[in-house]
């Protein structure tokens, strides 16, 4: 197995050092928001073309009601509180479970698949789900879109974690950066064009340059180091240093039977440290991850309950925004919250990351009771209990991983970054589940 470029010197001294890092930063940032464009995107243009088909199929619509379903007003039902007859967890929970799905099971099996293959597939993928949903004249069609912009991303982000670790560390504040990036970028760029005239089909189009950036990123702007399995799999590598190996013994048992033995015990040493993770190795490294992976679950469980369950219910009707426009202020924020909390890592390490799981949890029990007893007075408190949430979260997801590449060892941090990267997925998963029936509730009362 190739070792890890933390011991591979790539970065040099003087002028072409410096370059080099600010190169591999630059490149990590340009994947993060890249990686995830494509997931924040689809989540707002899926919504608005099943509108837009809602709309075609159903009969006749008057004018008056349509602009109350785009404002996110179902004003028609008997609840006393103004919400949509189905959740925003829906449409979540599609874009969700194929991420989840893969970062269960890809670290066992993606050491096979060169880094090369890998970006050229997410980067297809995300084509694939921008095409689709552009031009999608049926239900199925977006929701197929948005799975394939889930398969994109996921995939993607396991990658570009395991992918770290053959570069200096300072690279994954960069990644996690772009991935903040790519919240406040995806929002502003699609309602900024949509906004402008074009309709969400030539806007998904435009985006289209996104994947292709991913491309141009990987394999022009970062300085790869030799130890990169670029276009060969792990285990074409440790195939040929087993025959060199066995040539090597071949050639000292002319000379003697005990350099022999003392070349074998090298040889399984070396491999012992420098091989693939068995089976039994992989579980043991996830069992030490549970620490790390626990409290990073918790806190997006706790955010995306908010997100997805919570502040649709949060409408305040004196207020100076409309219903639509407290909701959408409520998302940018979040987002721009995570924006600058996973750029932080410069500034910034947190080692307790319970606490920031704990005081998440505050926030949605917090949230949560207001949606109940209506205390809070306006809109201005919920938006600076928002921005503080995404701060939070942000924070959970970049000294999560910074961690992991510090305590891990070596061998095992490759496939510790990839495993941990379910943590967010699962805790998002959960959140939608137990999102439908808490929004069910209330929009009963």
């Amino acid at each position: 197995m190739e070792q890890p470029a933390s011991a591979d010197p790539v970065q040099q001294n003087g002028v072409n050092g410096r370059c080099t890092k600010w190169r591999n930063w630059s490149g990590f940032w340009l994947l993060g928001l890249c990686n995830n464009f494509a997931y924040v995107v689809m989540l707002s243009t899926a919504h608005d073309i099943l509108k837009k088909q809602e709309s075609e199929n159903s009969t006749a619509p008057t004018p008056a009601t349509l602009a109350m379903d785009f404002e996110g007003g179902s004003r028609s039902n008997s609840s006393r509180y103004d919400c949509n007859p189905v959740s925003t967890a829906a449409v979540l929970l599609a874009d969700i479970l194929p991420t989840l799905l893969i970062k269960l099971s890809a670290p066992f099996l993606i050491h096979k698949l060169p880094y090369g293959v890998r970006v050229w597939f997410c980067s297809s993928m995300a084509v694939t789900s921008f095409l689709l949903v552009s031009f999608s004249s049926t239900v199925w069609m977006s929701i197929l879109g948005v799975v394939f912009a889930s398969i994109s991303s996921g995939l993607g982000e396991l990658t570009f974690l395991s992918l770290t670790v053959f570069f200096s560390r300072d690279v994954l504040g960069g990644w996690s950066s772009g991935t903040g990036g790519a919240g406040v970028a995806g929002a502003l760029l699609y309602s900024g064009l949509t906004q402008a005239g074009l309709s969400p089909r030539i806007t998904l189009l435009i985006m289209l340059l996104v994947p292709f950036t991913m491309l141009l990123s990987y394999f022009f702007l970062l300085v790869s180091p030799p130890s990169l399995p670029q276009w060969h799999s792990r285990e074409t590598g440790c195939t040929s240093g087993n025959i060199t190996g066995s040539e090597e013994r071949r050639r000292l048992m002319d000379e003697s039977d005990e350099q022999e033995r003392e070349q074998q015990e090298k040889s399984t040493q070396e491999n012992r440290n420098t091989g693939l993770l068995t089976f039994t190795e992989k579980l043991h490294v996830i069992r030490g991850l549970l620490r790390f992976v626990f409290p990073l679950g918790l806190v997006y469980f706790a955010e995306y309950f908010i997100n997805q369950g919570l502040l649709e219910l949060l409408y305040f009707p004196n207020f100076f925004l409309s219903h639509a426009e407290q909701y959408r202020w409520y998302q940018t924020l979040y987002q721009v919250g995570v924006l600058v909390s996973r750029s932080s890592l410069c500034c910034v390490k947190i080692k307790k990351l319970w606490a920031l799981s704990v005081l998440q949890m505050v926030n949605a029990a917090l949230l949560l009771l207001a949606v109940c007893y209506h205390f809070l007075p306006n809109a201005w408190l919920v938006f600076v209990i928002v921005l503080y949430e995404g701060l939070l979260g942000g924070a959970a997801y970049v000294n999560t991983f910074y961690l992991i590449s510090k305590e891990t060892a070596d061998r095992q941090r490759e496939f510790a970054m990839a495993a941990a990267s379910v943590g967010d997925s699962l805790g998002i998963a959960l959140s939608a589940l137990t999102a439908f029936p808490v929004h069910q509730y209330f929009c009963s009362l």
